[in-house]
């Protein structure tokens, strides 16, 4: 029994030792009304977790009702964890250009304000890097009609949203959304 016991621990540690570890990573992104954007993003490959909030501003501990108010300097935005082993930073920015319009100046849909600016909220050099290469990118493809505004800023700190926005559109299906995916392909 002992033997078995041994013979099954090593082929357990064995199996562990095997499996790849995941590359998990944390981005930052606002595009409009964070109900909609999230449940887009949410069911990308490769995101293992969203949560929406704000983010940008300069009011401390921040609610929905107090962005609303459209004089905090926050935006809706998307904590998105992610394993870039699945998902590139890249190829999440590629999705997020789809999933709003990143040419409107603090507005999507009938959201209108600087809570629903376009932001990408870097947290390293590499992540601002990729957002410029990115902006290019899409601007250089000409898919969108006028150039993108969305803005590039250092991330500070994320005010989680309250619980029942929390994947919204999850929880109330029928629930308000101006986002949908475009079918552009930024690279050709």
């Amino acid at each position: 029994m002992k033997k078995l016991f041994i013979i099954l621990l090593l082929m357990t540690n064995q199996t562990l030792s095997n499996d790849k570890p995941s590359d998990l990573q944390v981005a930052y992104l606002a595009g409009g009304c964070y109900w909609g954007l999230e449940e887009l993003i949410r069911k990308l490959p490769g995101v293992s977790n969203t949560y929406v909030g704000f983010t940008g501003g300069h009011v401390k501990n921040v609610s929905y009702k107090d962005v609303s108010r459209g004089d905090t300097g926050h935006a809706e935005s998307i904590k998105i964890e992610f394993d870039s082993e699945a998902l590139s930073f890249q190829n999440l920015l590629l999705q997020f250009f789809k999933m709003h319009d990143p040419t409107t100046l603090n507005q999507q849909g009938n959201d209108r304000g600087s809570q629903y600016r376009s932001v990408i909220f870097y947290t390293n050099s590499n992540q601002k890097d990729t957002a410029n290469n990115v902006i290019e990118l899409v601007n250089q493809s000409n898919l969108w009609e006028n150039k993108v505004v969305t803005s590039i800023e250092e991330f500070t700190t994320f005010y989680s949203a309250e619980e029942s926005h929390q994947k919204y559109l999850s929880k109330n299906p029928d629930g308000y959304s101006c986002h949908f995916v475009r079918n552009f392909d930024f690279t050709k």
